[in-house]
């Protein structure tokens, strides 16, 4: 089933009464999602411009509608535009234009943003429709749509026939852009045919997922992400299953939630795993119908931990948004590897092979310099097809017939590949490169530490100084005299690799699909002046790490501007 459309046609006539989707005490079935596809596909049609392209952003929460605005755009021919709650103003209003959204459909929650961002641009203004179906009990009291010309999508909704539109949907046409998560540049517009999307979603219901008839997957992951497209919403239509929404993810509601669907699968991205495990463990959490979760980018202090906890399995593999690589994996694989992937190698910068990994008895990759580079795949661009209107970026990918991904990695002798970061993640300290990961695993196992991030910051001499950001469990505080005896006793912890600074946060800066954003902690450095965080440090030769003051900046401040590097610091 080559289309979104196609797909959703096969459910309603195989299987109509069979449940698509759950959302708290409701529940659609095939039939019902058909109907609703209609009915949304019909309206977008009934309103669009045939002189601009057929673009439907969508501004919500996990809702029901965002599944509808999706099935609706999939049957309609038009494609989908995943709009990112978390940017607003003028970043918000460049994602709308930049993807040509000539209709939107946005929650009643994220209404008032939406419209200051457009209030202040310029050209054409996209038809907006209010949806406050869903209206959450924290929900802001919103100005009705009416108010700012807008209209109401259950209104809209009201008087359009639920009949099958029959658009003939090709597999090469559009159905979604997904814009990269932005953790280190700006957000991109990832091209998604309905046969790649629909591919990609096929291949892990069946691979990834193991996705049946009689699974729920349980999606607290942004819809407007590849993860979930990818991994819950996608492999539920192909195998006639279930998902559950939950409207954002709670640390709180997850274990409930799982049981309250039945859910027996759980796809995550980032750091779910790290604010779940925070939460009191209870002597039946394994007492749950969840038998698999998956994703990527999960810390890998939580991943068996999680599996204990919950008496699940975990799979924890590579995943971006271009996907411009796969790699296949089995239970015989070393436990870190990402699997083997054809054509896949690891260049340096001048595009030459790296040397295979060497390990220590304890796992530590010994020759990071050598062995770690850009993970390429040089068999072609698999399933990328590229950048909406930024050639320039598409062509940074794609070089010579190779995809670049701009992630790091490293290969064994055996020929299995491991994940090492993303690209700005090499430190330079003394003289020395190495990564910010293999730090982080070690600072991970320092007691009641629920999160660390390791990342450079610029020294007045030269190079980086080694920081870490530490979110640290519910009901627990930092220990700098602990902390240090913990870096001098880690056998794993070479000196350049220990901290110098530490910023103990109440809560890291993530995106919305919980992965931290280096970028804004490097940017913030150790500037006390402007953030809020108590941050340690430990000078050279210090026995310990002590509070980092407002006199301590400006001495700082002091040695760099004597450097003539205030630049670096203050940028």
């Amino acid at each position: 089933m080559p289309t979104l459309a196609a797909a959703l046609r096969a459910r309603a006539a195989a299987s109509p009464e069979r449940p698509f989707l759950r959302f708290e005490a409701e529940t659609w079935t095939f039939a019902d999602a058909f109907r609703e596809a209609c009915r949304y596909a019909n309206l977008f049609l009934k309103v669009r411009d045939s002189a601009r392209p057929f673009h439907v952003g969508v501004l919500m929460d996990n809702l029901p509608a965002f599944v509808f605005v999706e099935l609706g755009c999939g049957v309609a021919g038009a494609a989908l535009v995943g709009l990112n709650p978390t940017r607003t103003g003028a970043f918000l209003a460049r994602d709308v234009a930049h993807a040509d959204c000539q209709i939107v459909v946005v929650e009643a929650r994220y209404a008032e943003q939406l419209h200051a961002a457009l209030g202040g641009e310029p050209g054409a203004r996209p038809t907006v429709f209010v949806t406050d179906r869903w209206d959450a009990a924290d929900t802001p009291r919103a100005t009705p749509a009416a108010a700012r010309g807008w209209t109401s999508l259950e209104a809209a909704l009201a008087g359009v026939a639920d009949s099958d539109p029959a658009v003939p949907v090709e597999p090469g046409d559009l159905l979604m852009l997904i814009f990269t998560s932005g953790t280190t540049t700006a957000p991109k517009g990832v091209l998604n045919s309905n046969g790649r999307l629909m591919l990609l979603g096929w291949g892990a219901s069946v691979h990834m997922c193991q996705f049946g008839p009689n699974d729920t997957v349980y999606a607290a992951m942004p819809l407007f992400h590849a993860n979930a497209q990818i991994l819950a919403l996608i492999p539920a239509l192909c195998a006639g299953g279930c998902i559950a929404l939950a409207r954002r993810f709670s640390k709180t509601h997850f274990l409930g939630d799982i049981r309250r669907y039945g859910a027996t699968l759980f796809n995550y991205v980032g750091s779910p795993f790290a604010y779940i495990m925070d939460t009191p463990e209870q002597p039946d959490d394994a007492d749950n119908p969840l038998r698999r979760a998956y994703g990527n980018e999960a810390p890998r202090q939580y991943v068996e931990a999680f599996a204990r906890r919950f008496g699940c399995e975990v799979v924890d593999g590579y995943g971006a948004s271009e996907v411009g690589v796969g790699f296949t994996r089995d239970a015989t694989d070393p436990a870190r590897a990402l699997g083997r992937a054809e054509g896949v190698k690891i260049l340096d910068e001048n595009g030459a092979e790296c040397a295979a990994a060497v390990f220590d008895g304890h796992g530590r990759l010994l020759n990071a310099d050598a062995a770690v580079g850009e993970i390429v795949n040089t068999s072609g661009a698999f399933m990328f097809e590229g950048y909406y209107k930024d050639p320039e970026s598409t062509q940074a990918r794609i070089r010579n017939g190779y995809f670049y991904t701009g992630d790091l990695g490293y290969r064994d002798a055996d020929g299995f590949i491991y994940f090492a970061g993303r690209d700005a993640e090499w430190l330079r300290v003394g003289g020395e490169n190495f990564l910010a990961r293999p730090i982080e695993e070690v600072l991970a196992r320092f007691p009641d530490v629920m999160l660390v991030s390791v990342y450079g910051v610029p020294d007045p001499e030269a190079g980086d100084q080694v920081m870490a950001t530490v979110v640290m469990q519910t009901g627990t505080v930092f220990d700098p005299a602990a902390f240090t005896a913990f870096v001098d006793g880690s056998s794993d912890l070479p000196p350049r690799w220990r901290p110098m600074f530490v910023r103990v946060a109440r809560e890291a800066p993530v995106t919305h699909t919980n992965k931290v954003l280096k970028r804004v902690l490097r940017r913030e450095k150790f500037l006390v002046d402007r953030i809020a965080d108590p941050v340690y440090w430990r000078p050279r030769g210090a026995p310990v790490f002590r509070v980092f003051t407002a006199d301590d900046l400006a001495t700082m401040r002091e040695r760099f501007e004597h450097a003539g590097y205030a630049d670096r610091l203050e940028g």
